[in-house]
């Protein structure tokens, strides 16, 4: 008889090892998982970032041609955007595209005062291709973010608390731009 309790004993550390390894894997995989979403969801916003940087010394090109005595703004937009590109990380890459929209505002300001340039059609395509990124960066912005949400949640909650800790895992920072210039650069499209 003790000998049977000894082995039912052995079988019901064996069935909960089993049980605590298995849903440690399931964990990990959930982790895993988004984890992995996190990173696409930025890879999004970084092509964007990017095709929108990549867009900028033309319009800043087209708009010298008429505008040669706003220098010191061409000089800014091309200082802010080099920090775009340079910045490394959520929160730094927020702060410098916040002030590279900022720049390009005022770019559109000063295009406003040129009626020749804002019938430019090299300047028309260009601020119709910003207005497409800038829509299609919004859109990453909230892919992005509601992925960081949903990590965040996972390595906050018990019992992925417990694994994301011991894998150095902890929460994502959200792409956050400023209220006061979260708003599009006003772009006149009609051309007069």
């Amino acid at each position: 008889m003790n000998e049977s309790l000894s082995m039912r004993t052995e079988w019901i550390v064996l069935i909960v090892l089993v049980a605590v390894a298995i849903a440690a894997v399931v964990i990990f995989n959930r982790l895993i998982r988004q984890r992995n979403l996190v990173r696409e969801a930025w890879s999004g916003i970084d092509v964007q970032l990017r095709r929108r940087s990549d867009l900028i010394p033309g319009l800043v090109e087209v708009v010298k041609a008429y505008a040669a005595h706003e220098r010191g703004l061409f000089d800014d937009i091309a200082a802010r955007r080099a920090s775009a590109v340079a910045a490394d990380g959520t929160a730094q890459k927020a702060v410098a595209e916040q002030a590279l929209q900022g720049s390009l505002g005022r770019l559109f300001a000063v295009a406003e005062g040129y009626p020749q340039l804002k019938a430019d059609q090299n300047f028309l395509a260009l601020q119709q291709q910003i207005a497409d990124i800038e829509d299609q960066l919004q859109m990453s912005r909230r892919y992005f973010n509601g992925t960081v949400r949903d990590f965040n949640i996972a390595v906050q909650s018990f019992p992925d608390l417990v694994m994301a800790r011991l894998l150095g895992w902890h929460e994502e920072h959200f792409f956050e731009i400023d209220p006061s210039s979260a708003a599009t650069p006003q772009i006149n499209l009609s051309g007069a």
